[in-house]
């Protein structure tokens, strides 16, 4: 089975076109096994995408975490899986519409420089209130904005939001050491308040216009960049008043920009081929 291995700021995916193979029956099984950084190819998740109409650039879109769970969305794996068509010359430029689990997501094209693509993606709307991220404490919420999160003896002041699937954010003048950071994203991910589990974004507002993060992702654990986890936190950073609406937002290896422009969200970066493979079964 034909493969294809692509990065977004160090958050990789391995993409498959289950037309240039067989048929794969084990979806869960067999996410964990090509993720596997030891005895597979390695990647925070699987991306599966099947082209519906090539002359309309429509294609379907699914996503597996490295455990095997299915998510509703992922930026960076979206535009991962864009890059992967554009450089297997499965679309046209310079536009995809995706269709996932969490709607209509359109992607632009915006440049290319060898195996390095710059590409735009349409998040949608954020969703607020707890029964839509969902959020459950017992009480209805319109917005979670510094809702006070108990951790180990500790208050977290969390802001929650979805972009399709769930975030909780929590802002720090200066991060914590990294062990620290990831007992507090494994504590909140798997909070009861959070039926689904829950992505965990730790942040730092740089300015008006640059906030710098670090991801606890549901389903896979530290990730280098999120695609749905900087729109969070961009989205978190502007409900509270810390950042004007386009934010620029830093992660470990680059950076990408968030745009919230009426009800949609928009962001731009990078993804890049690393290499094509075949999977031996």
């Amino acid at each position: 089975m034909r493969f294809t291995k692509v990065h977004s700021l160090g958050n990789d995916f391995v993409v498959i076109d289950p037309e240039d193979g067989q048929r794969i029956v084990d979806l869960p099984g067999f996410t964990k096994r090509v993720c596997d950084r030891h005895r597979g190819v390695g990647a925070d998740g699987l991306i599966l995408i099947s082209i519906k109409d090539r002359e309309q650039g429509l294609v379907r879109f699914r996503i597996f975490n490295a455990d095997g769970s299915e998510p509703e969305i992922s930026g960076n794996g979206l535009r991962c899986a864009a890059a992967y068509l554009f450089h297997q010359n499965k679309i046209d430029p310079p536009d995809i519409t995706f269709m996932a689990a969490t709607g209509i997501h359109t992607c632009r094209l915006l440049d290319v420089q060898n195996n390095r693509f710059q590409i735009r993606i349409e998040m949608g709307a954020p969703r607020l209130a707890s029964k839509d991220i969902p959020f459950d404490d017992g009480t209805l919420h319109e917005r979670i904005i510094d809702y006070p999160l108990s951790i180990h003896r500790k208050i977290y002041p969390a802001t929650v939001v979805s972009l399709g699937n769930p975030h909780c954010v929590v802002f720090f003048d200066h991060f914590p050491a990294r062990i620290e950071w990831h007992e507090i994203g494994r504590e909140i991910e798997y909070h009861p308040f959070f039926p689904n589990r829950v992505n965990v974004e730790f942040v730092r507002v740089l300015g008006r216009k640059e906030i710098e993060v670090l991801f606890w992702e549901r389903g896979v654990g530290e990730t280098l960049s999120s695609g749905s986890s900087s729109s969070a936190a961009a989205v978190a950073s502007i409900l509270k008043g810390l950042t004007d609406r386009q934010v620029e937002v830093k992660t470990v290896l680059g950076k990408m920009i968030v745009e919230w422009e009426g009800d949609k969200i928009r962001q731009s970066g990078p993804a890049e081929i690393v290499f094509d493979g075949a999977l031996l079964q």
